[in-house]
């Protein structure tokens, strides 16, 4: 078994071709297209190490035939769901939307081929085609790849033709949205627009001691908060008796509290303006966060002790 990301990739454009060699309208269209996304996705794990696609078992036999140092008769992969979940780790551009899109497609795999329904062809092409492609692309060019690479030049100005129009779709449904709320907040009275923005001020300051980003908000230009999901992992420092710890947000959810705009999704967030990166910033003493437990406080000690079923410390 190979969990090269090169040969991952190779056999995910042999799926692709054959996905594209049916009718998009066909239940076989779909089924390949499953399979080729699965594929993919674990290519994209592999980028980072093909050892994370490994099963995780009590000798370790298939991290060692990941890592290439013995070969097991029978190396065992992590299931799909897992994959995903590991390139919404790894790959900041595959959010939970994609998560989403991507574990529904490859749930209706499993019953095409586990059950005797007719999983794809109850599925309209409609409802997934343009998540699907954003989901290849989005893997794709992780790995520094394209469509294009992956499915040859005319389905891939296809699938960028498909994938602008939901853009341009959700950025018709943002500006529709932003409006709306701006055309209702003013037409408030001056005094209730000034409380409003008070309030929304004072709340956002709260929420970014809670891992919330604060931005201007493009209905009201009051002060509101994006949140949204890690990524890349921490990036430790120590500086004057602290640990600072900072780490890498694609954010995903925003609202106002004044004008009362909410967004969900990192593509209303891009189209609406507010889609930019941020990062978390958190201290801690190194107490706090290595857990360390003074040897001087005995109480805390004694506790620590009885649940780990050690000996008691005594105050004396």
């Amino acid at each position: 078994m190979s969990w090269d990301r090169a040969a991952l990739w190779s056999k995910a454009v042999l799926f692709m071709q054959r996905a594209t060699a049916q009718d998009k309208e066909s239940p076989e269209f779909g089924l390949w297209a499953s399979l080729g996304l699965e594929l993919l996705a674990r290519a994209a794990v592999a980028q980072t190490s093909p050892a994370l696609l490994a099963d995780p078992d009590k000798e370790q036999r298939n991290l060692l035939h990941a890592l290439g140092v013995s070969a097991s008769n029978a190396p065992k992969s992590i299931p799909t769901i897992q994959v995903l979940s590991h390139c919404r780790t790894l790959v900041p551009a595959f959010t939970e939307d994609e998560f989403k899109a991507a574990s529904a497609l490859l749930n209706r795999r499993n019953e095409e081929l586990h059950t005797g329904a007719a999983a794809f062809a109850t599925f309209p092409l409609q409802s997934w085609i343009g998540s699907f492609f954003r989901c290849c692309k989005v893997l794709a060019e992780h790995q520094r790849e394209s469509l294009t690479s992956l499915f040859g030049v005319d389905e891939a100005t296809v699938a960028e033709e498909i994938l602008g129009k939901a853009e341009a779709g959700v950025v018709s449904h943002v500006r529709s949205s932003i409006a709306a709320h701006a055309k209702v907040f003013e037409g408030k009275d001056v005094s209730e627009k000034t409380l409003l923005a008070e309030q929304s001020n004072e709340e956002s300051e709260k929420l970014s001691h809670r891992g919330h980003h604060r931005v201007a908000c493009p209905s009201c230009q009051c002060t509101a908060t994006v949140q949204g999901t890690t990524y890349g992992g921490e990036r430790l420092e120590h500086r004057d008796g602290m640990v600072i710890v900072r780490e890498s947000v694609i954010p995903t959810k925003f609202a106002c509290n004044a004008c009362g705009l909410k967004l969900n999704g990192y593509q209303e967030l891009v189209a609406a303006g507010v889609g930019d990166h941020f990062t978390h910033r958190s201290e801690y003493s190194p107490t706090d966060y290595y857990e360390l437990v003074d040897p001087n406080d005995h109480e805390t000690m004694d506790k620590y002790a009885e649940h780990h079923g050690y000996y008691q410390f005594s105050n004396d």
